[in-house]
This record gives C-alpha cells, structure tokens and sequence, in this order.
C-alpha cells in the first residue's frame, strides 16, 4: 500500500461502471486499510430481515430496537454479524475505528440494543467486504470506487437510500450525472 493512501473511515462510493451484484449502488465504509488489505462494510443495503428477526434466533428477548434494519455487509462471512457504532466505551471487544465510531463482533452489544441500553447510533451488519494487499487501490485506480471521508452525520443520520447521493454531494458531485463509461484524461 502507499504510504499517502489510507482509507480508514473513508467512504466508498459504487461507480455506475461497477455492476458487481454486491457492490452495484453501495457505499463501503472502511473499518481498517494497511499494507495487507482493507476490510470495509456495505452500510446501504437493506436486507429485509430486521435486528429483531436476529435476536429471536439468539434467543435475546427483546424490547426495543426490534425494526432496526440489517444491512447486507458484503460477500465475506455473510453469517457474522457485525455492530459499527458510535460509542466512547473501553471495551476490549471493540475495534476503534476513528474515535468515537467503533466496531464490534460481540452479541453483547445486541442484547445492550434490546434492552435499550445500547447505542443510539449504530449500523448493523452481516458480512463484509476484504480486498487483499493492492486489490481495493486498484479498484480506485480503474475507477470503480469515489472515496469521500466519513463523518457521523453520513453514518448514523442518514438513511440508506439517502446515502451514496449526500456522501457523493460532499465532493460536489450529483450521482444522476455520472456516465456509466470510464476513462482517463
């Protein structure tokens, strides 16, 4: 990887080019980008189940939270689940990401959710998206991804279908513009 690119807590924006069926229209926001790789999460898309379909087959009761959407993370380990938020907790479990927006693999922050204790803002996912040393670069360079960084208004304020047109607003750009052809100058 470059020395003058790190992506973490950067945005990916989906180029109409890209016509993956699991990168098509999605924002990515990395959660970690060295030298090995990058590991990102689809945050956009919906899967039509919601966090309460999810804590009856963990067997959490639930009280709250239970219409939160799950959004469909990306092609690796579709059956994990993953919890990014905004959070000031120490908890060993939890990856900082770009204090205070955390990450974590832990079902206690679900049942925290279901109780009402949990965080307020967060994005629930199964899945996610890994690029291999030099692959995610790559991608950017044959313009398949914008980069825009990401703030907790983009993240935790803005609904899914909102998403790629304020993230992509932040450069300046309108998506219903775009040509879906590359190229470069």
């Amino acid at each position: 990887m470059s020395e003058s690119i790190d992506l973490k807590h950067h945005l990916l924006l989906a180029m109409p080019l890209l016509d993956d069926p699991w990168f098509k229209n999605s924002v990515c926001y990395i959660c970690e980008h060295n030298d090995q790789g990058a590991m990102g999460l689809v945050i956009n898309k919906p899967m039509g189940i919601h966090l309460g379909d999810i804590l009856g087959e963990l067997d959490i009761e639930a009280s709250h939270e239970k219409d939160r959407s799950i959004m469909q993370g990306g092609p690796v380990s579709p059956e994990q689940g993953f919890v990014l938020y905004h959070g000031d907790d120490q908890d060993v479990q939890n990856m900082v990401v770009n204090a205070p927006v955390r990450l974590t693999t832990s079902k206690d922050i679900l049942s925290n959710m279901a109780q009402g204790t949990g965080p307020d803002d967060a994005i629930i996912c199964l899945g996610y998206a890994g690029w291999e040393a030099g692959q995610l670069e790559a991608e950017i360079a044959n313009n398949s991804w914008l980069t825009v960084p990401a703030d907790e208004e983009l993240l935790f304020h803005t609904s899914s279908d909102q998403m790629a047109a304020k993230a992509a607003s932040k450069l300046g750009i309108d998506l219903n513009l775009m040509s879906s052809q590359s190229g470069h100058a």
